[in-house]
């Protein structure tokens, strides 16, 4: 076994342990809020025991990472901590089967939110507070991945992000610990807050640390099968608003914010895109509530608010069954979990960057047509957009929706109608949660889904979470001959 691979199961091993000292989090919120039982004592030691021995077994003195090693890292990491998250949902009073414990950890280690618990109060705390951790380490996990190894590996355009500090070379970044720990400060900080102000509004005290740690990651699990609608508080959904724009924004800003650069935030594209495109649909949502739905002002203005940035944002918090609201309602939301939010940030979809890029593109061919030798360079904040990117952009898009067909196709094939086929696809690949329709929309949950149609679901959150090439790749011989 070569070095690279060492270093990934290395890695691996790594991730295991610290996934074992996670679980004893809702170990010990077992013994003093919940039924004192050791399941998640046991996984621990199960998961630490197999963490410890990939450690032992890979040691490596050359422990560097190219290309490959680094796709095959990323897309494991993922499918090993889900396979190792399960073991608490399997073991637990919920006797979960492994597809429906392997659905709902990998529903939450990309913050989909999707679940398949039908009565989540049911749940212990030790469970609920596992769910939140899930989606809590996933968000974190991803930023980190955004930010320091995806843009080396030029997928979907996100090398537009790579920082000032990157390697332009096969080699990982040398200086990726010193970014994940800025991050992960800047993360916990958003989450320390926010679990605050939930508190301060009227959640008690587990209520307002889970959900902050959902909101934080744009996550979506809630502690309660009506979600917020539970707390039925306009102020702790505006709280909730705010933080999940807080954590749609592109946490390489915030790094650069605290380097000096105070206007970040005003300046940055992508976040004038978001903010514009949000406060567009927020607007479209309430006009669309009182003409045609006959709401007031403030119900309509409550509603599109907390939903619109919920869906926009991959979140899936719910106040109300949108399903309900009429055609335009339920295909407007179908976009929205497609469009998705900022890249480097915890929220998914195919992300606003490529959009505003893909319309600079085609303004550029517009003029192209009525200036045939003019030259009308495209770029994206301040930075040049060569040939070769805007075909890495326009790629992904193109795979993403043929992917999201395919999904909607597979779904079907399995017994599901239109709506649910549709927006179980968009939902699953955009990393959102609830879906639309009777069967899995927001006042339901994905319980009663066949196995088979699980198994696309798990796939394709994957894939959505990952950015489509970091695990499609994985399957092409010539990639690993190169």
């Amino acid at each position: 076994m070569n070095s690279g691979i060492k270093t990934v199961f290395l890695i691996s091993g790594y991730l295991l342990i610290i996934l074992s000292l996670v679980m004893l989090i809702p170990y010990f919120v077992e013994q003093f809020l919940g039924s004192g039982s050791h399941i998640f004592a046991i996984c621990a030691v199960l998961t630490a025991f197999i963490g410890i021995l990939l450690v032992i077994t890979n040691q490596t003195t050359n422990k560097k990472l190219n290309i490959q090693h680094a796709f095959l890292m990323t897309s494991l990491a993922w499918i090993i901590i889900s396979l190792f998250g399960s073991l608490p949902f399997m073991f637990s009073t919920l006797n979960l089967t492994f597809t429906d414990a392997y659905f709902e950890t990998m529903s939450g280690i990309t913050t989909t939110g999707s679940t398949i618990l039908i009565d989540v109060e049911r749940s212990s705390k030790g469970i609920l507070i596992w769910r939140a951790l899930l989606q809590w380490l996933g968000g974190i996990g991803i930023i980190v991945i955004a930010i320091t190894i995806l843009p080396l590996l030029n997928v979907g355009g996100m090398q537009v992000f790579r920082s000032e500090s990157s390697d332009t070379s096969e080699k990982i970044l040398p200086r990726s610990r010193e970014i994940a720990v800025a991050i992960f400060k800047i993360y916990f900080a958003l989450t320390v807050i926010c679990a605050f102000f939930y508190f301060i509004f009227g959640m008690n005290v587990f209520d307002a640390i889970a959900h902050s740690m959902t909101t934080i990651a744009t996550g979506g699990f809630s502690t309660y099968t009506n979600s917020f609608k539970h707390f039925n508080s306009f102020e702790i959904e505006l709280i909730a608003i705010i933080f999940i724009i807080l954590g749609s924004i592109p946490f390489l800003s915030y790094l650069k914010f605290v380097k000096g650069n105070r206007t970040i935030f005003f300046s940055d594209k992508q976040i004038q895109g978001f903010i514009f495109f949000l406060t567009f649909s927020i607007l479209i949502i309430i006009l669309y509530g009182i003409i045609y739905l006959q709401q007031d002002l403030l119900t309509s203005l409550r509603s599109a608010l907390f939903n619109v940035t919920s869906i926009i944002s991959g979140t899936g918090f719910t106040t109300n069954d949108y399903s309900g609201w009429g055609n335009f309602a339920i295909f407007y939301f179908l976009l929205l979990m497609l469009i998705g939010g900022c890249a480097g940030s915890t929220t998914c979809g195919i992300k606003i960057f490529r959009f505003q890029i893909i319309g600079q593109f085609i303004k550029k061919q517009i003029k192209n047509i009525f200036y045939p030798h003019g030259v009308f360079p495209i770029k994206y904040n301040n930075q040049s957009i060569d040939d070769k990117f805007l075909s890495s952009v326009l790629t992904f898009v193109c795979l993403y929706i043929g992917i999201f067909l395919l999904l909607s196709l597979l779904l079907s094939l399995t017994g599901l109608d239109l709506i649910t086929s549709i927006s179980g696809a968009a939902t699953s690949i955009s990393n959102v949660g609830p879906g639309l329709g009777d069967t899995i929309g927001p006042s339901e949950n994905f319980a009663y889904l066949s196995n088979l149609a699980k198994w696309f679901l798990i796939m394709g959150m994957l894939l959505g979470r990952l950015e489509l090439f970091t695990v499609l790749i994985l399957f092409l011989p010539s990639f690993w001959k190169n």
